[in-house]
Protein backbone atom coordinates (compact mmCIF):
# COMPACT_ATOMS: atom_id res chain seq x y z
CA UNK A 1 0.00 0.00 0.00
CA UNK A 2 1.28 3.27 -1.26
CA UNK A 3 0.32 6.71 1.15
CA UNK A 4 1.20 10.21 0.34
CA UNK A 5 1.74 12.87 2.57
CA UNK A 6 1.59 16.93 1.86
CA UNK A 7 3.18 19.30 3.29
CA UNK A 8 4.17 23.16 3.08
CA UNK A 9 0.60 24.79 2.58
CA UNK A 10 0.01 27.76 3.69
CA UNK A 11 -1.31 31.66 3.55
CA UNK A 12 0.92 33.65 1.13
CA UNK A 13 0.14 36.89 -0.32
CA UNK A 14 -0.42 37.56 -3.65
CA UNK A 15 3.09 37.87 -5.76
CA UNK A 16 4.57 35.56 -3.51
CA UNK A 17 6.22 31.89 -3.33
CA UNK A 18 5.50 28.48 -1.60
CA UNK A 19 7.32 25.15 -1.93
CA UNK A 20 5.14 22.10 -1.70
CA UNK A 21 6.54 18.41 -0.44
CA UNK A 22 5.12 14.90 -1.43
CA UNK A 23 6.32 12.12 0.50
CA UNK A 24 5.67 8.81 -0.26
CA UNK A 25 5.91 5.14 1.41
CA UNK A 26 7.32 2.45 -0.22
CA UNK A 27 10.34 1.25 -2.44
CA UNK A 28 8.20 2.07 -5.68
CA UNK A 29 8.39 5.63 -5.72
CA UNK A 30 11.16 5.69 -8.39
CA UNK A 31 8.71 3.62 -10.88
CA UNK A 32 5.76 5.57 -11.14
CA UNK A 33 4.61 9.36 -12.44
CA UNK A 34 3.61 11.81 -9.86
CA UNK A 35 1.21 14.53 -10.43
CA UNK A 36 -0.15 17.80 -8.56
CA UNK A 37 -3.90 18.22 -8.66
CA UNK A 38 -5.47 21.01 -7.08
CA UNK A 39 -9.48 21.69 -5.29
CA UNK A 40 -11.28 25.29 -4.87
CA UNK A 41 -13.88 25.88 -3.35
CA UNK A 42 -17.10 25.08 -5.42
CA UNK A 43 -14.95 23.53 -8.43
CA UNK A 44 -13.79 20.11 -9.13
CA UNK A 45 -10.47 19.25 -8.82
CA UNK A 46 -8.26 20.01 -11.57
CA UNK A 47 -4.83 19.10 -12.78
CA UNK A 48 -1.73 21.16 -12.19
CA UNK A 49 1.62 19.35 -12.91
CA UNK A 50 3.20 15.83 -13.15
CA UNK A 51 6.72 14.43 -13.66
CA UNK A 52 7.58 11.31 -15.29
CA UNK A 53 8.97 8.64 -13.08
CA UNK A 54 12.96 9.59 -13.94
CA UNK A 55 12.38 13.11 -13.75
CA UNK A 56 12.41 13.00 -18.22
CA UNK A 57 9.46 14.73 -18.70
CA UNK A 58 7.13 17.44 -16.95
CA UNK A 59 4.07 18.33 -18.36
CA UNK A 60 1.69 21.31 -16.74
CA UNK A 61 -1.51 22.88 -16.97
CA UNK A 62 -1.40 26.43 -19.02
CA UNK A 63 -2.91 28.08 -15.81
CA UNK A 64 0.31 27.67 -14.06
CA UNK A 65 2.64 27.07 -16.81
CA UNK A 66 6.10 29.86 -15.98
CA UNK A 67 5.30 30.03 -12.54
CA UNK A 68 5.14 26.45 -10.63
CA UNK A 69 8.31 23.60 -11.27
CA UNK A 70 7.61 20.29 -10.30
CA UNK A 71 10.64 18.04 -9.60
CA UNK A 72 11.51 14.84 -8.07
CA UNK A 73 14.01 13.05 -5.49
CA UNK A 74 13.80 9.48 -5.73
CA UNK A 75 16.23 8.79 -2.75
CA UNK A 76 14.12 10.87 -0.78
CA UNK A 77 10.44 9.43 -2.25
CA UNK A 78 9.63 13.14 -2.40
CA UNK A 79 7.68 15.30 -4.93
CA UNK A 80 8.11 18.46 -4.86
CA UNK A 81 6.18 22.23 -6.40
CA UNK A 82 7.43 25.13 -6.39
CA UNK A 83 5.26 27.44 -6.58
CA UNK A 84 6.07 31.14 -7.62
CA UNK A 85 4.24 34.29 -8.56
CA UNK A 86 0.64 33.25 -6.67
CA UNK A 87 -2.69 34.91 -7.80
CA UNK A 88 -5.59 34.77 -5.54
CA UNK A 89 -6.92 32.00 -8.13
CA UNK A 90 -4.66 29.72 -6.80
CA UNK A 91 -6.06 29.43 -3.80
CA UNK A 92 -7.26 26.09 -3.96
CA UNK A 93 -6.42 22.29 -1.62
CA UNK A 94 -3.55 21.18 -3.35
CA UNK A 95 -2.92 17.09 -3.35
CA UNK A 96 -0.04 14.98 -4.58
CA UNK A 97 -1.27 11.86 -6.42
CA UNK A 98 0.68 8.44 -8.02
CA UNK A 99 -0.02 7.19 -11.52
CA UNK A 100 -1.07 4.04 -12.15
CA UNK A 101 1.50 2.88 -15.42
CA UNK A 102 4.55 1.37 -14.50
CA UNK A 103 7.37 3.51 -15.99
CA UNK A 104 4.56 5.45 -17.75
CA UNK A 105 4.34 8.71 -19.70
CA UNK A 106 2.70 11.62 -18.31
CA UNK A 107 -1.14 11.81 -17.95
CA UNK A 108 -3.39 14.45 -16.80
CA UNK A 109 -7.04 13.18 -15.83
CA UNK A 110 -7.47 12.00 -12.29
CA UNK A 111 -8.43 8.55 -13.91
CA UNK A 112 -4.90 7.98 -14.41
CA UNK A 113 -3.93 7.98 -10.89
CA UNK A 114 -4.44 5.42 -7.81
CA UNK A 115 -3.03 6.78 -4.72
CA UNK A 116 -3.54 10.16 -2.68
CA UNK A 117 -2.28 12.25 -0.51
CA UNK A 118 -4.84 13.90 1.66
CA UNK A 119 -4.13 17.37 0.71
CA UNK A 120 -2.07 20.70 1.93
CA UNK A 121 -4.31 24.09 2.11
CA UNK A 122 -3.41 26.95 -0.01
CA UNK A 123 -4.52 30.47 0.57
CA UNK A 124 -3.44 33.24 -1.90
CA UNK A 125 -4.57 36.66 -0.29
CA UNK A 126 -4.98 39.68 -2.80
Amino acid sequence: QVQLGESGGGLVPAGGSLRLSCAASGRTFSSYAMGWFRQAPGKEREFVAAITWNSGATYYSDSVKGRFTISRDNAKNTVYLQMNSLKPEDTAVYYCARDRHYRGALYYSMNDYNYWGQGTQVTVSS
